[in-house]
């Protein structure tokens, strides 16, 4: 498995958060913010692949582009970047030695403590 940055997600993710269309919440949150299956179908289905997969800060070459599979490291709910999807993504990023979405993960988590100290 090879899975690599998106970078059009890293710049949806950079956009969202300069216009502050972001969530400042718990670490421990994701499980509950996190899109269920039921809610990433009917993205898809409304917005289609392309906007789905603005929303993965990683992908997978080996999987089919037309199927959840092939994108890795969710950061938000659809409509917001969460501080726990970023965080969790940066974890799991680390874990599994993909430095350059961790890097990118870390950018986007400085970005959010920047503006949370200009608040």
């Amino acid at each position: 498995m090879t899975v690599t940055m998106n970078q059009k997600a890293f710049d949806h993710a950079r956009e969202l958060i300069a216009s502050g269309q972001y969530v400042i919440d718990d670490r421990d949150s994701w499980s509950e913010h996190q899109p269920s299956a039921r809610q990433e179908n009917a993205f898809i289905e409304q917005h289609g692949m392309g906007e789905y997969a603005k929303w993965h800060l990683g992908v997978d070459d080996q999987q089919d582009p037309d199927r959840k599979e092939h994108y890795k490291f969710p950061y938000g709910d659809f409509e917001k970047v969460h501080r726990c999807g970023l965080l969790a993504a940066e974890s799991r990023a680390g874990q599994r030695k993909y430095y350059d979405i961790e890097l990118a993960v870390a950018h986007l988590h400085g970005m959010l403590e920047a503006m949370r100290l200009r608040v």
